[in-house]
């Protein structure tokens, strides 16, 4: 995922002269794999390892990630710092040095970070420049988990972290030789900050990033140790002023000196409702905590909680760090944006107004990556939450005027389509009823006609000509045809939406537009392609040019975004026997690619290339579906086949984990899903298709209700194909599962074997969902030709 308001024109932030990437993927290549430490495994949060993914280049990225010591969902992360301050890569793992530990809510390199502030240890003379103040350090000296990180650094000082939901306790170490120092930094933007020396206390506030409505981040921070001098520093003469306790300015901060050898704990948390709200906050989630190890221990117990919601055994010790660390992943985002009031109760500062309100609110979420497996990931594993979710949907439209797309914190409108409404279709039809389908279907009407001010993904780009011709045109706007196919799905859910609570008026408005992929398909090239006002396709058609009429990939990609429609999909390509051909296609045409409007190599280029998967870029969203796809053309033993693969080559728990940027939990929530064995191809409706198990034994822990357990005895790499399967003891033929079959509980066997049973899943209605095929659709075209 990009931020195109960042990435318009020749997206100066993601290329790079050819030469430059080929040599930069060369020195990537080169760093080693982090063994993961020979540690004894007790629970799931122990197999986690938070530097997954954290080996990234601007040139070519292995998850895009960074070492977060986060509760699940938490307001704020914390994090060591190798980047610059403003550097998008916070944290890579061929750096060596670290300049800070800092308050993070980041979920993209490319969009940046937000109200940030760090800490960090000197020893010696109190040098605050964040380059000058940068140790050295060894990942051999690092323990990386998600309640509990760890560091020695080069000076001597060893660095711990433990969360909590809105704040952090830290331990600072010192070696007994040398003055021990805190340099607390103001990050990039406005900051101030006070220091009480007396009270062992600093409160202060930070307004970093893309912030509106005055938005900004007061914190409060309690040291068990006394200051022997405090002082503040400005970023313009980064000199210390140890006569003064107060700053305000553009960035700088504070500098606290304790004596040599001194063990300094840090109880840290912030608030974005006020000052006063960051020490109730302090008190509540730390007040009588004395030592770092007990914040370790309840945030491990909450880990180890979350985490065992689905329950793996029986894989090898890699398989099973990898599992859990990608569910880590899809459990960081989105971030709770409430918190706590007095009287117990929910309330937040919204992003979107400014004002103060009661109830949920949550940030930090791109759904153009997310609607297509963690959102659903969500719907089964944590519910409630999602439920509460789902309804702030709805109160950030009141608060703004329009479904969010991309949150960071308030609206930033990046990338394509208008998926909110995937989430609401998908819960409602998966029994989270938590809004008001009407208000709904009314935000999304309103979304779905109209264009906002910020960026390609609030409102619809093009709407005018998409319900004019049926298509978005090309070139007139910017990645058209990616802009109708995702249409065309978001009209699908809602019309589902619509279907589903008896708005007739809604459901016949969306029926109009469902098909409009249709009108993108090219039968004489056999791909997607960009169409022009006129009717003509655009000229010059190149099927590995990047692009265009296309979203970060090409008419490969492109191929297959018709998540509600694979049978009508099918249709366009010439029935099942040409269908397969072209998805076979994808994994043995070339690897190369054509920059095309991108002028340069990026990053996924790169990616896809050395995946030597033919065209397939598993490391960007549009085509991780398309793998499950043969299960609706009746040779579901090519999805087992090619499921297994991706899992076992683009995916490990190590730096190098991951197959392109990770992307606030969806390619992780991939992986989750394909282990369990299913995958959320069409969300918005109640089905998973499946494809092969990684695990022996897998268990998803219903909220509320009994368990679904999944259990493929002797399953192995070459042990992936399904021979037979039983749901609760009955056969099972088909390629898909219910949700309600899951969320009831009960017991799926898929008994394994080396080669494909080309017998089961073949027939017809062993086929996943497609809505021409419904029978829905089908009443619907019998009154219209009695109309």
């Amino acid at each position: 995922m990009r931020d195109h308001k960042v990435t318009i024109a020749c997206f100066p932030r993601k290329v790079g002269r050819s030469v430059a990437v080929a040599l930069a993927v060369v020195a990537f290549l080169g760093v080693g794999h982090a063994e993961l430490r020979g540690e004894s495994h007790q629970s799931p949060a122990e197999y986690v390892n938070t530097l997954q993914g954290t080996n990234s280049r601007f040139e070519l990225t292995r998850g895009n990630t960074f070492p977060a010591t986060a509760m699940p969902f938490g307001m704020h992360m914390w994090t060591p710092q190798t980047g610059a301050n403003g550097d998008g890569w916070k944290y890579q793992y061929f750096k060596d040095t670290i300049r800070g530990f800092q308050q993070s809510h980041q979920c993209s390199s490319w969009s940046n970070d937000y109200c940030v502030f760090s800490l960090m240890p000197v020893v010696g003379k109190a040098v605050v420049n964040e380059g000058a103040r940068a140790t050295k350090f060894r990942h051999e000296d690092e323990v990386a988990r998600p309640h509990y990180y760890r560091v020695k650094l080069a000076s001597g000082v060893i660095v711990e972290m433990a969360p909590t939901e809105r704040g952090a306790m830290l331990r600072f170490t010192f070696p007994a030789e040398g003055e021990a120092h805190l340099v607390l930094d103001g990050y990039t933007g406005r900051c101030g900050v006070e220091v009480d020396a007396a009270g062992r206390r600093v409160v202060g506030w930070v307004r970093n990033g893309r912030l509106p409505h005055g938005l900004r981040n007061d914190y409060v921070i309690e040291f068990d140790q006394p200051f022997t001098a405090d002082g503040v520093w400005d970023r313009d003469s980064e000199t210390v002023a140890w006569a003064k306790s107060h700053h305000e300015g553009r960035g700088g901060g504070a500098v606290l000196r304790f004596a040599p050898g001194s063990v300094v704990q840090a109880k840290v948390a912030s608030s974005y409702i006020d000052a006063a709200q960051a020490v109730a906050t302090l008190q509540r989630e730390l007040g009588g905590v004395e030592e770092l190890e007990q914040v370790a221990d309840l945030a491990k117990q909450t880990w180890d909680a979350l985490l065992s919601k689905a329950a793996v055994e029986g894989g090898s010790d890699d398989q099973t760090a990898t599992f859990y660390s990608c569910l880590y992943r899809a459990s960081l985002f989105p971030h709770r944006f409430y918190e706590i009031g007095e009287n117990g109760a929910p309330r937040y500062r919204s992003p979107y107004d400014g004002g103060l309100h009661d109830g949920y609110l949550f940030t930090d979420t791109g759904f153009w990556d997310t609607f297509r497996g963690q959102m659903p990931l969500h719907t089964l594993l944590i519910p409630t939450q999602h439920g509460r979710y789902l309804a702030s949907l709805l109160d950030a439209y009141d608060q703004c005027g329009w479904l969010p797309s991309w949150s960071f914190p308030g609206e930033q409108g990046s990338m394509i389509g208008n998926h909110a409404i995937s989430l609401l279709a998908d819960g409602w039809f998966k029994g989270i009823r938590t809004f008001d389908p009407a208000k709904a279907l009314e935000a999304y009407r309103h979304e779905a006609t109209n264009k906002g001010p910020w960026g390609p993904a609030n409102g619809r780009d093009g709407h005018e000509a998409y319900y004019e011709l049926g298509y978005v045109p090309s070139p007139d706007v910017r990645e058209a045809t990616a802009k109708t196919l995702e249409y065309a799905y978001d009209d699908f859910c809602g019309y589902t939406l619509a279907r589903e609570n008896s708005q007739e008026k809604e459901k016949r408005f969306y029926l109009q537009t469902v098909f409009n992929y249709r009108n993108v398909y090219d039968p004489e090239t056999g791909f997607m392609r960009g169409r022009q006002r006129s009717g003509d396709w655009t000229p010059g058609f190149d099927p590995i040019e990047w692009g265009g009429p296309y979203t970060e990939g090409c008419a490969w990609h492109w191929a297959w975004s018709v998540m509600h429609d694979i049978a009508g999909l099918i249709d366009l390509f010439g029935g099942d026997e040409a269908f397969v051909e072209k998805l076979d296609a994808v994994f043995t045409a070339t690897n190369e690619f054509h920059v095309g409007s991108y002028g340069a190599p990026i990053h996924e280029m790169t990616e896809m290339k050395i995946a030597e998967m033919g065209q397939y870029a598993h490391g960007n969203q549009p085509i991780q579906h398309m793998p499950y796809l043969y299960c609706y053309a009746g040779q579901p033993w090519k999805t087992q086949f090619w499921v297994r693969e991706i899992m076992d080559r683009l995916y490990n728990a190590t730096e190098n984990g991951y197959p392109g940027d990770e992307d606030q939990g969806q390619t992780s929530a991939w992986y989750v899903l394909s282990a369990l064995g299913f995958y959320s191809v069409c969300p918005g409706t109640d089905e998973y298709v499946l494809g092969t198990p990684l695990f022996p034994k897998a268990t998803i822990a219903n909220e509320g209700g009994e368990p679904f357990v999944i259990e493929a005895p002797g399953v192995s790499s070459e042990n992936r194909y399904i021979q037979s399967a039983d749901l609760n003891g009955e056969p099972l033929s088909r390629n898909f599962l219910r949700h309600l079959e899951i969320t009831s509980g009960g017991y799926l066997v898929l008994n394994m074997g080396p080669e494909p049973n080309r017998k089961r899943g073949v027939a017809d209605e062993d086929r996943p969902f497609s809505l021409s095929r419904s029978a829905e659709f089908k009443n619907y075209q019998a009154d219209k030709s009695e109309e």
